[in-house]
């Protein structure tokens, strides 16, 4: 009898696991996980810059990495970088921080994860900003470096889940 309530205690909880499962949300992901666009910096150089996107819940973090290199080394933290996208083709969604790994002297700038105020939805897209302003501008040492993004990005737009 002893091992019959066991039994059914069992199956009891398991059954609960499975239906807390069923009803879990799903994992979101925006897609695609990578892209590339090109841009000009001016003095500082340019070219191509990879994008990175991660998606939790309505909030989209974007990381960038640029072929501009830095003469001097950067410390972690010490850029605070503005990223400007265009947001379902005709709006604009910011993206900041100042989360930049250490860069040596020679070493090609990474933003480390930028956020946004802007809660995304489901199908919203984000590309590359191409306008007259800066798309992506770094704070550094006093010194400001703006980029202007040259192209949209490929393989396309990240697209919200």
């Amino acid at each position: 009898m002893r091992g019959s309530k066991l039994g059914i205690g069992t199956l009891a909880a398991g059954a609960l696991a499975a239906g807390a499962l069923a009803f879990a949300p799903a994992a979101m992901a925006v897609a695609p996980a990578k892209a590339t666009a090109p841009y000009a910096c001016g003095m500082w150089g340019g070219g191509t810059a990879e994008l990175t996107a991660t998606q939790t819940g309505s909030a989209l973090t974007l990381q960038v990495k640029t072929a501009v290199t830095t003469p001097i080394g950067i410390g972690a933290g010490d850029v605070t970088t503005t990223l400007h996208m265009t947001h379902n083709g005709s709006g604009t969604a910011t993206f900041g921080g100042s989360s930049n790994p250490a860069i040596p002297a020679g070493g090609a700038f990474d933003s480390g994860p930028l956020t946004s105020a802007t809660a995304f939805a489901a199908g919203d897209t984000l590309d590359s900003f191409v306008a007259a302003t800066p798309s992506l501008t770094l704070e550094v040492f006093g010194t400001t470096v703006e980029c202007f993004a040259d192209d949209v990005q490929t393989p396309g737009p990240f697209v919200a889940d």
